[in-house]
């Protein structure tokens, strides 16, 4: 799951204009990496070296003679290729650290796009001196540096533009709503990870509705947030059945007594039935419910942090869905419980007049389950999804078969590539 010691740093640009100032530049570079960590110093020495480049500050002085020529781009390939040797010289030290894998990625869509060669000459080192930024918080004439434990603000000030955010949910027997907008309806017994990056660990305990049945039900929920420098310590939350604390396990409400510690709070609106944690220093709020005997999780997390994670890291129901082995079809669901199909139309239709993804789930977890309280999953599950959505023309999918992705939707956009150094890049 990741060492819950490390604290990388989510504050990566993503979507940057095709220009940005100096003033910007430098203001990107007071994001926090870990402690050993050189990244901040490969930004820097990148920055120092391009400066000349700029004409005086001008983002088209990088610009050289187009695609591949001119010498403004003949020195930016010699600075890329000494950020990249930077680079490769604290990855030991990096593993982890989103702007150190950012970067990664960013140099080399730079070099491609510039046609620069991976051999040749590079960048004489910068000169050393007070001038050098990135060695500690940079601020414009009077004005505060971003606070390094508010996502959201950090990310509009460097951007000028809000984050993307992603949904997931997983509710009733279970049926699973993954950040690429599948629906899927799963057995899954036992523990799986919802999510596992480098910011959050959620794992799901689930077991047969039924004696017997394929459906499962979660009856156990873990969040481990990990410690991040400056924000919060660890923590983690434990949710059971009849058992929805108001407290992280440690009984706080909150990050720590670090200086971002309330950047990470926790707070019940309808004690044992719902709580909420919002985590604003990694941009995410979590919904877990209790209804009809089983629990149900909901997120909504910002887009560099959900994907912030390792290839080992690869199986989040959250990111994947259910694997294709634990997947139900909707055929499964006569085999068990005693309400008729009929009878459980009814009673989803009352709270879900759409017959999309949400109301098939519901069908079939009262059939499944024999219990009408069942159609409340469902219905949270719909409200916390138009809350958290950032397009809600994705609210209601409808799918063509559960257990089938859904026939409506696109997969996201490729993997972060390099959004850390997108506002390096001249277009």
């Amino acid at each position: 799951m990741g060492d819950p010691g490390q604290s990388p740093s989510p504050w990566c640009p993503h979507g940057s204009p095709p220009t940005l100032s100096i003033l910007t530049l430098l203001l990107l570079l007071c994001g926090h990496a870990h402690s050993q960590c050189k990244i901040l110093r490969c930004n820097a020495e990148y920055v120092s070296s391009t400066l000349s480049l700029r004409g005086g500050g001008s983002p088209g002085a990088l610009r050289g003679g187009g695609r591949g020529g001119g010498v403004g781009s003949s020195g930016l390939c010699r600075a890329l290729r000494s950020y990249a040797l930077c680079t490769r010289r604290t990855a030991r030290t990096c593993r982890g650290d989103l702007a150190f894998h950012s970067a990664v990625h960013g140099i080399e869509d730079l070099m491609i796009q510039h046609n620069c060669s991976r051999q040749g000459p590079t960048a004489p080192p910068p000169p050393r001196g007070p001038a050098l930024p990135g060695a500690g918080p940079v601020r414009s004439s009077g004005s505060p540096a971003p606070d390094p434990c508010d996502y959201e603000g950090r990310f509009f000030r460097l951007n000028g533009q809000s984050p993307g955010f992603l949904h997931c949910a997983s509710f009733g027997d279970p049926h699973v709503r993954s950040f690429h907008h599948h629906f899927h309806t799963c057995r899954v017994q036992g523990a799986w990870p919802l999510l596992d990056n480098d910011f959050l660990f959620v794992q799901a305990t689930s077991s047969p509705v039924a004696s017997g049945a394929n459906a499962t039900t979660t009856r156990k929920l873990t969040i481990i947030f990990k410690n991040m420098q400056e924000c919060i310590d660890q923590k983690v939350y434990q949710a059971e059945v009849d058992n929805l604390p108001a407290a992280f396990e440690d009984g706080s409400i909150n990050g720590g007594d670090r200086p971002g510690g309330s950047s990470l709070s926790i707070r019940t609106a309808n004690p044992g039935s719902h709580v909420e944690i919002r985590a604003a220093y990694i941009g995410t709020t979590i919904i877990i419910r209790q209804t009809a005997g089983q629990l149900s999780f909901s997120i909504k997390v910002a887009e560099d942090v959900a994907r912030a994670f390792s290839a080992e890291q690869d199986l989040q129901l959250c990111v994947g869905g259910c694997p294709p082995s634990q997947r139900l079809s909707r055929s499964e669901r006569s085999r068990w419980g005693a309400i008729t199909i009929d009878t459980a139309r009814q009673l989803c239709k009352e709270g879900l007049p759409v017959e999309d993804a949400y109301f098939h789930s519901c069908v079939f977890d009262v059939l499944i389950s024999g219990d009408p309280n069942f159609t409340v999953a469902a219905q949270a599950a719909l409200e916390d999804a138009r809350a958290f959505l950032p397009d809600l023309e994705k609210l209601h999918l409808f799918p063509s078969d559960a257990g089938v992705p859904l026939s409506s939707v696109t997969l996201l956009a490729p993997l972060l590539s390099g959004v850390f150094v997108l506002w390096l890049c001249i277009q």
